[in-house]
């Protein structure tokens, strides 16, 4: 055969008994067209069959002995499925088990024609235009707010050599573990977003300005609109591409391509922007790791933080882990002296005082202590003040006056809440109203409010400050930003508004029960939650935690929330949890999962936790390994699960056919590996 007439293509499929190349001979016709990352049609063994893939390689001879088929189309001469992309994705697939095309499916967005037609014919510019753009490169601006040339230092943008073998010297000491500057800053008149994102559009403009790429990721929305607000500032127009799953698929495909291209830019976007490409990658920033946002709720299920550690090591480029407070992850990756951790200056230190280790006597007014109620009064004298509580609706629980359980919908078993004031008790899972309910347990009849969400908390505060503004901010109306002057803006976590200069006094409630909530991780959520909303108020604005005590609250007064990521990650080592080791969560058929864990018994370090019940049919193991056996452990249930997918099913003749539900899931380093709340341990 001549040259280069080989197509190795990977199939646009979920199957993992496909999740592999295969080979296809390109007929003449497609000689010029088939080459690496361009989108084909290839037929599949049913006749008349095609399956939509990706040319992954080209090459001039084939193992195999038979007679290939060929392939049936080039969609598209756009190569949009990269090399180096393409590396990461396969690692990224094979240490979690999972199917390659699952992430090529959130790295390369759908195609849409007339965008990609418009690109096409707008690279055939001149050199010329493309040089003078790349001379009109912004001027790096310097780092606010931390020591001077630390970050640059660590980061030493002008080293960063183009090809870097992973875990070569030459990367040491460009890896940090990053302290957000916790106020608002005000970066053009009257438009302010918070310092550490401004930090990060830093540090993406001095990557720009020295001719390399960057990646920066951050968790929602919010974060990613007050990131496009400071680079639009600082970089041109066409120096920054958003990729966002919220944008309209024009917008979307129109911003990848524009990360095809080979002059440096900023990607900036959710999860899904560190599987973008981009030439001359310089840096890989993830901002606030510990947010549940950065975890990919479908197949494989890789976390974004895990993205940028593999990416950073086949790129060498450098790698910025930022946030108020320290994940339990990036504090283990810190002790390992894998990150080198950089905190702002001292002066820039938040301090959030407890009321609970305040002195002077003070007694609780309901659940505010009188030294909260005079610190709001007083802000309110010079600013907006932010309330923050930890659910939304009116009563968000509901218990039982006789025994004291929570009140559950008599059709789904979801809790029972009451949404607004006036509003009748629903379920907050199904939204049933509760129309006849009894107690499951002791067939109680009368049911009373317990806890006090955003709506209720707003109505309190109102009363007990007339003349105020009163904003509620929560899931269901979300606040971008509040307006100043005497304003009290009551907000869930993660949903706080940012104001103009700050808050004046943030006030964090029902601390206590948010620490109640049964969960691995629920400590480092709750300093995450509290951190950040503090992150808010203006620099010298008091910052107030109700309900909290011990180490947590000492460690908060002084400014240190880096020691309870290290006290947390301490225990976890002893109970062996992770992130002190890795976990694989296994789910499916009682057969499937016994072969599973039986595959990994003559593992040294593996042991395994269960089986329990999940439901009809269905169980559930996990298997605890260290990080040095994780490729091992991978492959093991890579091929049980291949193996579960292959199987026959059984038809009962004259029935009709069933869909195939697979017998084994896995997912790896499951952020909550043990919490479900229905599972039952077999008897």
């Amino acid at each position: 055969m001549p040259p280069a007439s080989i197509a190795r293509v990977l199939l646009d499929s979920p199957l993992p008994q496909l999740d592999r190349l295969f080979d296809y001979r390109i007929p003449e016709r497609w000689r010029e067209q088939a080459v690496p990352g361009v989108r084909v049609l290839v037929p599949l063994r049913s006749a008349g069959r095609q399956a939509k893939g990706y040319i992954v390689e080209v090459a001039d001879e084939v193992g195999y002995e038979g007679v290939l088929s060929e392939l049936d189309e080039v969609v598209s001469p756009a190569a949009v499925l990269d090399a180096g992309v393409w590396r990461l994705v396969r690692r990224a697939a094979d240490r979690a088990a999972g199917v390659a095309s699952d992430l090529v499916r959130v790295a390369v967005p759908p195609r849409q024609v007339r965008v990609e037609k418009a690109w096409l014919a707008r690279r055939a510019e001149s050199d010329a235009a493309a040089r003078a753009r790349d001379a009109a490169r912004p001027v790096a601006p310097p780092i606010s707010g931390y020591a001077p040339d630390a970050v640059a230092a660590a980061l030493r943008f002008d080293a960063v050599p183009l090809a870097m073998v992973p875990g070569g010297d030459a990367a040491d000491g460009r890896r940090i573990a990053l302290t957000g500057i916790p106020h608002p800053v005000e970066i053009a008149p009257d438009v302010w977003v918070p310092a550490a994102v401004r930090t990060l559009a830093e540090l993406a403009v001095a990557t720009l300005s020295a001719g390399r790429s960057a990646i920066v990721s951050v968790p929602d929305y919010r974060d990613l609109d007050h990131l496009s607000t400071c680079l639009a500032l600082l970089a041109g127009p066409d120096d920054t591409a958003r990729i966002d799953a919220t944008q309209p698929a024009a917008d979307r495909y129109r911003a990848f391509l524009r990360t095809l291209e080979p002059r440096p830019v900023i990607v900036i976007g959710n999860r899904s922007a560190l599987l973008a490409p981009a030439p001359a990658l310089g840096l890989v920033a993830v901002w606030d790791d510990g947010d549940g946002l950065h975890v990919e709720p479908h197949a494989p299920g890789v976390h974004s933080r895990d993205l940028a550690l593999l990416r950073q090591e086949e790129t060498g480029c450098s790698l910025v882990l930022a946030a108020h407070a320290r994940s339990t992850d990036v504090q283990r990756l810190v002790e390992l002296g894998w990150l080198t951790a950089v905190e702002p200056l001292g002066r820039w230190r938040r301090r959030i005082t407890p009321t609970a280790q305040q002195t002077g006597g003070d007694e609780a007014r309901g659940r505010i202590p009188s030294s909260a109620w005079r610190a709001v009064a007083d802000a309110l004298q010079q600013g907006p003040v932010l309330v923050q509580v930890a659910r939304p609706g009116y009563a968000p629980r509901i218990a039982c006056t006789e025994c004291g359980e929570t009140a559950r919908c008599t059709s789904c078993r979801g809790p029972l809440g009451i949404p607004r004031a006036g509003a009748a008790a629903s379920c907050r899972w199904c939204g049933a109203l509760a129309v006849g309910w009894r107690c499951a347990t002791c067939d109680g009849e009368r049911w009373r409010t317990v806890g006090r969400g955003s709506a209720r908390t707003a109505d309190e505060l109102g009363r007990a400050f007339p003349g105020a503004r009163v904003i509620v901010s929560d899931g269901e109306t979300p606040v971008q930003s509040a307006p100043g002057g005497r304003t009290l803006v009551v907000a869930t976590r993660g949903a706080e508004p940012l104001v103009a200069g700050g808050y004046r006094a943030v006030l964090l409630l029902d601390g206590e029960g948010m620490l109640a909530r049964e969960s691995l991780r629920v400590i480092e959520d709750c300093v995450r939650w509290w951190c950040n909303a503090a992150a808010l108020a203006a620099p010298d604005a008091p910052v107030l935690l109700v309900g909290v005590g011990g180490a947590v609250a000492t460690a908060l007064a002084t400014g240190h929330p880096e020691r309870i990521a290290a006290a947390e990650l301490g225990d976890r080592r002893l109970l062996r949890f992770p992130p002190a080791v890795r976990v694989a969560a296994l789910a499916g058929t009682p057969e499937a999962v016994a072969r599973a864990t039986a595959s990994l018994a003559d593992l040294e370090g593996v042991d395994v936790l269960g089986p329990i019940e999940l439901d009809e049919g269905r169980v559930r193991a996990i298997a605890r390994f260290d990080y040095a056996r994780g490729a091992e452990v991978a492959v093991r249930l890579k091929a049980e699960i291949v193996r579960g997918a292959t199987a026959r099913i059984t038809r009962v003749p004259g029935s009709p056919p069933r869909r195939r539900v697979p017998a084994l899931r896995v997912r790896f380093d499951d952020s909550e590996p043990f919490d479900d709340p229905g599972a039952r341990p077999l008897a």
